[in-house]
């Protein structure tokens, strides 16, 4: 048998596959043919911003006609990097790492691997793992149709639920982000049933404080709801029903900028108070950073209706994390924590403070973090970032799944979606990878049955996409491909997230026209239905709450998998053109695929997941 030389993800070349716990030994083996007659054998190992240490490997004996070599050593928190090499008689090698987790000998040294390892912290978060999310945009969900009080008059309401949303607006109002079709908290309240009925038990909503955008990024007062949506009490009656039905609600965070016209900055003049940009001795001045004139101020991403505020800064650290902050009113009403918004853009002391403060009011709520890239070896600002090395996020957005998902859809490269997956079970703490938030649209990016009906996502500027629809024949085949796409999302490691009518056929291009409202009576109902099925298998197996991952067979655009623990859950998608044969193994039980039994058929755009029980 031949063997690779080494395997990170392979328990045959290291000890505990994945990252470590602080403490737990690092206990890589390289196996090296007896033919290569190889004198020493060298791990050489390196920590974020300290020098290269290099340990000779013990000899441990042969598998096969491969020679054992192995090193031990316990590893303080942090993220290393490593890699192998070895002297022979045949002259000096490298082992380099040449897909996710995989090496071969290499005559240069080349790319090494990561090991990632973190602070034990408490697992309090049994309640989410194998569940379902489901994301709002409160404004485009559910009109409750009660009476809206304390609405600001420069509001451009709408009353065409369904209707494209604004890109230009041809009014005198706002030019962008102005227009509203009402959604409220009682809406999502009185559509409580329905979420259920998808088996979901985490509702995240986006923006609900008081902000003058239909977006709410552009917060106005972190303390209360916005007048559009309802009250402070509708969304406590919300926490209530929601908990009830067994449902938790979290709450986007938006920390890192304000609105300009806001309580705090209050440009506009539209508030009573001094706000900073109206005076230095506004109590909120320290918060922003100002040039030469009071016009020239930090700004996120250079926009100027958002001033960035400083994170770092005692009093903005106090009024969102402290005794009487932010954090806590919306806990004590029934938040079970935050999305953080821009993540990468709050810094460590704040986001120490911030998780210290929800974990010390509920230690079961839930901190999650917009994090783009992998977020093990994230660096921004020219820092390393440790958002999940302790203490600070329990996990993040998912995109190099949902990436890696609509590629694989698309191109049908099956090994690709693997390094994909298996980079990402080999560098993150358990705990994150198994709540990490998979989705495969978000109020960011184009919906998923728009993505998967074109091969690209350039889908031209907003004025073409404004006027952008589907056919029906890119709708039905977007639609196939999201059967296939929906079961990798909801079985690979992490927790599904359904933006808020995907599951009923709602298309869109990016920002703002993902937003549209919730087609109520006009649902896709096959597609409906097919999410409700596919809620009912996740819930209904227990390996996808925190089974290991291993491959099966992977294949062109056959890609299969299993998720183990005390039982065995196999998973299988196929993206070829055409039917690929597939047999499943003895002892494994269909529970959810359009899997051709008889001939051993998966189809084209197939899925499978079949249980395996412990006699």
């Amino acid at each position: 048998m031949n063997y690779y030389p080494f395997d990170s993800q392979n328990k045959l070349y290291k000890e505990k596959a994945g990252a470590l716990a602080c403490g737990e030994n690092f206990t890589p083996r390289l196996l090296l043919h007896k033919d290569a007659l190889v004198y020493d054998a060298y791990l050489f190992i390196t920590k974020d911003g300290e020098d290269t240490m290099e340990y000779k490997m013990s000899r441990k004996g042969q598998v096969d006609d491969y020679e054992v070599f192995e090193f031990s050593i316990a590893l303080d928190t942090g993220i290393y990097h490593y890699g192998f090499r070895y002297d022979s008689e045949y002259g000096h090698f490298f082992v380099v790492r040449e897909n996710a987790t995989r090496g071969i000998v290499s005559r240069e040294k080349g790319k090494t691997w990561q090991q990632t390892v973190y602070n034990t912290t408490s697992d309090n978060l049994n309640w989410l793992k194998g569940g379902i999310i489901y994301q709002i945009f409160p404004d485009r969900f559910y009109n409750s149709g009660e009476e809206k009080k304390n609405v600001p008059n420069d509001r451009f309401i709408r009353d065409d639920w369904g209707g494209t949303p604004l890109y230009r607006q041809t009014d005198t109002k706002e030019t962008l982000c102005n227009d509203y079709f009402g959604g409220d908290l009682k809406g999502v309240c009185e559509k409580l049933p329905y979420i259920k009925s998808l088996g979901v038990n985490l509702i995240y909503l986006n923006p609900i404080f008081e902000a003058h955008s239909n977006h709410r990024y552009n917060t106005a007062d972190y303390f209360n709801v916005d007048s559009l949506l309802g009250t402070n009490e509708d969304f406590k009656n919300l926490c209530k029903c929601a908990d009830k039905m067994g449902i938790k609600i979290i709450l986007d965070g938006v920390f890192s900028h304000t609105g300009d016209d806001s309580i705090y900055f209050n440009k506009k003049g539209r508030y009573k108070s001094i706000g900073a940009y109206e005076s230095e001795n506004s109590p909120y001045y320290s918060w922003y950073k100002f040039g030469k004139t009071r016009d020239e101020y930090d700004s996120w991403w250079g926009v100027k209706t958002l001033p960035e505020v400083n994170e770092e800064n005692d009093s903005y650290i106090d009024f969102i994390c402290g005794k009487n902050g932010v954090v806590r009113h919306w806990m004590k009403m029934g938040a079970k924590g935050f999305r953080l918004d821009v993540a990468d853009e709050l810094p460590d002391i704040f986001l120490d403070a911030l998780n210290k403060t929800v974990k010390e009011t509920d230690k079961e709520a839930f901190i999650l973090g917009e994090v783009w890239e992998n977020a093990t070896n994230k660096v921004s600002y020219g820092k390393r970032r440790r958002y999940l090395l302790g203490n600070q996020l329990d996990s993040v957005m998912n995109y190099p799944f949902a990436n890696g998902i609509v590629d694989y859809v698309r191109s049908g490269n099956a090994l690709a979606l693997l390094d994909t997956v298996k980079e990402i079970c080999d560098e993150y703490p358990p705990l994150s990878l198994n709540l990490l938030m998979n989705h495969l649209s978000t109020h960011d990016t184009a919906r998923i049955l728009t993505r998967l009906a074109y091969n690209s996502d350039d889908l031209g500027d907003r004025e073409t996409q404004a006027k952008l629809t589907l056919n029906k024949k890119q709708y039905e085949f977007g639609k196939k491909r999201l059967f296939t796409a929906a079961v990798l999302q909801y079985t690979l490691p992490g927790i599904p997230s359904v933006f808020y009518g995907d599951e009923a056929g709602l298309s869109g291009g990016f920002d703002p026209f993902c937003r549209g409202c919730y087609p109520w009576g006009k649902e896709d109902n096959e597609l409906l239905l097919f999410y409700r099925e596919l809620g009912k298998a996740r819930n209904s197996l227990s390996p996808l709450k925190e089974g290991v991952f291993s491959e099966y067979i992977v294949s062109g655009g056959l890609f299969s998998f299993l998720r183990s623990d005390k039982e065995n859950v196999l998973v299988a998608t196929n993206v070829a053109e055409s039917s690929v044969y597939f047999e499943v193994p003895n002892g494994y039980k269909t529970v959810f695929s359009n899997y051709n039994e008889k001939e051993k058929l998966l189809p084209s755009y197939g899925y499978l997941i079949a249980i395996k029980k412990e006699p």
